[in-house]
Order: C-alpha cells, then structure tokens, then sequence
C-alpha cells in the first residue's frame, strides 16, 4: 500500500508538509480544549496543491481538517482523530489589487484579516469586519465560521461580504464561484452554503469580497446607562435618529468594566459617573457634509430627559475614539485575566436583550450562586457575549460548565434566539444543537452534508457527530 505521507510531501514540497514537533503549533485549539495529533500538516501553496491533497486524502481514507489562524472558540480547525490531515491555508495569502470601479477585491484563503485592512487603506476603502482576532484570523476561517463582528449590523455577516468564491470539494475538484457581482441567481446560492459550514463541505481557497468607501468622518459617544432595559430603548430609539449612519452599538457591564480596569492599569475610564451598563455608540459617514456630532448630540440629549443616559461623552479626537474602543474590546482581556471563565455566544432579537440578561441573571444564580456574569456584545444585532467567572473567592465552577450551556441555550432558544451566534457550532456545541434545533433542521443539515461529501472525508466531528 501507498505511504500517503510520501505522496502528500512529492506533493507539497518540503515547505508543505509538516509533521511530528513540527506540526505541534497546528495541534490545540484557541482555548486548549481540543485537538490530537494529526498524521501531519498540509501547507499547500495553491489551490490546485489543496486539490491534490484533498484527493490523496480521500484515497487513503484520511480525514481533512482545513484550518485557517485557527482563532476559533468551538474546537472546529483541530483534528479529532490521529488519522487526520490538517490543511493549514496559511501559505496561500495573496492580496489582489482593489477593484475601485466595482469595490470589491480578490483575495487567497490565508490572509490575515488585518492585513487586509492595512492594504486597503491607501485606497479609501474598507472590508468592514473587525473583530478581537483579526490580527491572526484568516478569511478563510472568518467565511467558514460565517463571521460577524461589531458592525454586523450594519454590513452584515460574512455571508454579506462575499460575492464569489473558489472551493475544493471533498472530491477533490475545484469549483470555480469567483463572480464579483452581488446579483447572481442562477440557481441555488452556493456561495452562502460554505459561508458558516466550517469546512464540512469543502475547503475555501479564494474569494471576492465586497468594499466599502472608508468613511471620513465619525462621531463616537460612551454612554452610561442606568441598566440593559434602557440601553435597549436608547439603542431603538437610535436606529430610528442615525439612521444608515449609525455603524456600532456596543455595550458592557460594570462588572465587565471593572474587571479590565483591574487587570489592564493602562486603561482608562474617563466619565465622572458610573453605572450598570455602558454603551459605545458610533456614526460615520463618507461625506464630510453630513452632521455627525449634531446627531448624536441630540440623540444624547433626548436620552438624558428620558432617563435613559446617566452621563455621557463625545470622543474628541482618534485617539480619544480609541480608548472608548479599547474600553468594549478588552473585555474578554479582563476577564481572562481574573481566571476560570466560561463563555457563552448568544444571540437574542434586539429588543429581548434586557429580558435575557434578567433571566439569564437568575438561570445562572440557581445553578451556582454567587457566580459573576460579564454580558458583553453588540446591541444592534442581539449578539450577547454572555461570559461568566466563578463567584468570588473560588477558583472554579464545580462541573457546572455543562448545565450553565444547557440552561443558557435552551432560554435564548425560547426567546427566538440561538446559541451559536457568531462562533460557530465546532465541537463544542453539537450536543447543544442536537437539543435546540428540530429534527427536520438537522436533517436537512446531515443530508447536505452526505451530499457534499458521501465518505465524510471533511472535518468530520464538526457541526455533525462523525456518524451521521
């Protein structure tokens, strides 16, 4: 029999295949809680090199794990099974020249998100994802995971972004999606199926995404709200004042607050006032013309007769803008730095945000009393990040990890929520979602996927258990 070791590296050069201590960095997940040792990782530098080890994989009964900066928190880029190959993309990460005419550009699977962004940026454009990882998150695993961010809002998830896109299937052949056009119906839309299926399907090789001009100018405001039932009226209230100007709705806790305050002493809180709930509000605009400060001023002010804002400030420079930011980004910093924590990726409609957190509030306190909850997210889109440490004092959560998930996805499922809001379903959440989603849902799923890919060569364990 073939050694498909020898085979993958006659493919993939020496450059392109790694294995033993080599392929230890490959291994683990983000959060340390998955992944074995693979048989190797596969570093293919072009999409036809991705065709032709998917090929040899499927030959040798090898499994194929596709993994792009492997920032994910669900255990979805790692192997679950030694006779595994992990195709890391981060070889192929080549940037195209904007399209300033159409706004789009063509990118490989492995660029690193903020590299993008620093591209683009001579250009007056912009890729409107950003998110706490893109130093290290790949386009690839942001269009497999589906990928959201603070402005999800308002450009919307990955799905949103892409136009086309290039595919090896788990046959091995390349489809070819590379349309740079949004209005595409000529049939079913392939292009979202790989959007969130986190390469069950097939691996990402190239895509067209979607730009936008950068706007030059923008007004930010860190409001402190008496509690999340008037941050949801005040945001409301805003979608309907900013209109399409309005791109972040942000919010945090105190304890939230007071946990990055604590751990990270060069962050500053600039307010005279204190409250249980912060907003980070912002406008932008690519005309100079419209009046951003007035607006949010005004809104500021309606706020306040409300009772709705406690106290408030204007950014009044970038720099300024950027300790507001620094405020909401280094939330999971902070917490991560007090110890043991547990999180949780929810998704509510907007206007159920305050109930959730309320119930959410006392679900957890009979679970395990005492224990400190940090809700953090976006307020536009109902993305709640709803981030738990153990009460004070205590170093863990006494093996309740699994009924505060159960609990926590079953009251957002009741709510018309879900449980997998922007992170994906991996590993972590199958069980989770073989509880909460019906059975003509996974289904439909398990049969898509036994459609794609009859021999369940890829990244089996992920999104489905290995036997369906």
């Amino acid at each position: 029999m073939t050694d498909p070791t020898a085979a993958l590296r006659a493919i993939l050069g020496p450059k392109g295949w790694l294995s033993g201590a080599d392929a230890e960095p490959y291994q683990r997940d983000w959060l340390n809680r998955y992944g074995v040792a693979p048989l190797g990782v596969a570093r293919p530098a072009t999409t036809v090199e991705v065709a032709a080890v998917v090929k040899e994989c499927r030959e040798a009964g090898l499994a194929v794990v596709p993994q792009g900066g492997n920032t994910g928190l669900c255990g979805g880029a790692v192997a679950e099974q030694p006779n595994a190959v992990i195709v890391s993309l981060s070889r192929m990460a080549a940037i195209g020249e904007p399209d300033l005419d159409s706004g789009s550009i063509v990118v490989e699977a492995g660029v690193v998100l903020a590299a993008l962004h620093e591209v683009l940026e001579p250009h007056g454009l912009m890729f409107p994802m950003h998110l706490g990882a893109e130093g290290s998150a790949r386009i690839g695993g942001l269009i497999g995971t589906n990928a959201g961010g603070s402005q999800a809002f308002r450009y919307g998830m990955m799905q949103d972004l892409v136009l086309g896109l290039e595919v090896v299937t788990p046959d091995g052949a390349i489809w070819d999606g590379m349309r740079a056009v949004q209005k595409d119906n000529a049939g079913y839309q392939l292009r979202k199926l790989f959007c969130g299926a986190e390469g069950t399907l097939g691996i990402v090789t190239r895509a067209v995404l979607r730009l936008y001009p950068t706007p030059r100018q923008q007004a930010s405001a860190l409001l402190v709200m008496p509690d999340f039932a008037a941050a949801v009226s005040f945001g409301a209230f805003l979608r309907g004042e900013a209109g399409e100007f309005l791109t972040g709705v942000e919010f945090f806790s105190d304890v939230g607050l007071t946990l990055a305050l604590k751990h990270l002493p060069d962050l500053a809180y600039q307010l005279e006032t204190r409250g249980d709930v912060y907003l980070l509000v912002e406008l932008a605009s690519g005309s100079p013309r419209v009046p951003l400060d007035e607006i949010l001023n005004s809104a500021l002010e309606w706020g306040m007769e409300q009772g709705l804002v406690l106290d408030g400030a204007l950014a009044t420079s970038g720099a300024h803008r950027a300790q507001f930011w620094r405020l909401r980004e280094e939330q999971p910093e902070g917490q991560r730095l007090e110890g043991e924590q547990l999180k949780h990726d929810i998704s509510v409609p907007p206007g159920a945000i305050a109930r959730f957190i309320e119930a959410g509030a006392k679900v957890c306190e009979g679970i395990l009393p005492g224990v400190r909850i940090n809700p953090f997210g976006h307020l536009g889109d109902g993305n709640i990040h709803y981030n738990l440490s153990p009460p004070e004092g205590r170093g863990d959560f006494g093996g309740k990890a699994g009924a505060f998930a159960e609990a926590l996805s079953a009251l957002a499922t009741e709510m018309g929520g879900g449980f997998a809001a922007e992170h994906g379903l991996g590993r972590a959440k199958i069980a989770l979602a073989e509880r909460n989603r019906g059975a003509v849902e996974r289904d439909l799923m398990a049969r898509l996927k036994g459609a794609f890919d009859p021999l369940g060569v890829m990244n089996p364990g992920v999104l489905l258990r290995s036997s369906q």
